[in-house]
């Protein structure tokens, strides 16, 4: 579990932030505040792996608070100004956003985090953790619902405009608001492969190739686009040699 900070001097940001951290399984709320100096307080008190972190506060601001007190703790700045970004990054921060913040954007960021964490070897602080995610969450088309999807479950991914259809091992079709570059950018590469400009498939679900379509198990023929099939018979070798050593 990741413990996080938030310290933003405007409560309605912090009430945003809060909701989504909750809903992030892997996320855990410590402590949240709009005064600088008791952030500092929290920091020497409490065990804080993640700071969210705005830029414009009183008296000291996001980037000044992350030149002092960076070297304790990783940052996502949260921020309405665009112009902090490069700076922001110079600064090594985990990710930026721009609000107001949307919650496909937040698990983005909360994503980086994880893998940064999992990567050092660090925190991640209960023993309920899991070294790797093996799930994706994302927002489907019922009420806002926040739906978890076991990768395993995936087998292909279609995406139309600005939404994308997730097919899965139990015959289910699930929608979400996102493109699919971004969604194909939370899926492990190791496991999924972009084909075609519309589709993502799950690697292991591949039974064939026959020309330029690739075949899945249970699932229609899907088209592969040239210029991602080196890619994508690259990562079947891998696959291939991996279940071998097996």
């Amino acid at each position: 579990m990741i413990n996080c900070l938030i310290l933003d001097d405007e409560q309605a940001a912090i009430n945003v932030l809060t909701k989504y951290i909750e809903e992030t399984p892997y996320l855990k709320l410590v402590n949240s505040t709009t005064s600088v100096s008791k952030a500092i307080e929290m920091l020497s008190q409490q065990s804080i792996d993640l700071i969210f972190l705005d830029i414009q506060m009183p008296l000291l601001n996001g980037l000044q608070f992350i030149d002092l007190y960076g070297h304790q703790v990783k940052v996502v700045l949260t921020t309405a100004y665009s112009e902090y970004a490069l700076e922001g990054y110079d600064r090594n921060v985990i990710d930026y956003l721009l609000k107001p913040i949307p919650f496909n954007r937040f698990l983005k960021a909360a994503e980086k985090a994880l893998n940064y964490f999992n990567r050092n070897n660090s925190v991640l602080t209960t023993q309920a953790s899991q070294p790797d995610m093996d799930f994706i969450l994302v927002k489907t088309e019922h009420k806002g619902k926040l739906r978890k999807i076991n990768f395993n479950e995936i087998v292909y991914v279609e995406g139309l405009k600005n939404y994308v259809s997730i097919y899965t091992t139990q015959q289910e079709r699930i929608v979400t608001y996102s493109g699919i570059s971004d969604l194909e950018e939370r899926l492990p590469s190791h496991l999924f492969a972009r084909v075609h400009r519309s589709y993502i498939v799950t690697i292991r679900m591949i039974t064939a190739i026959d020309g330029n379509e690739v075949l899945l198990k249970d699932a229609p023929r899907i088209p592969i686009s040239g210029k991602f099939k080196d890619d994508l018979l690259l990562k079947l070798q891998k696959a291939i040699l991996q279940n071998k050593s097996e």
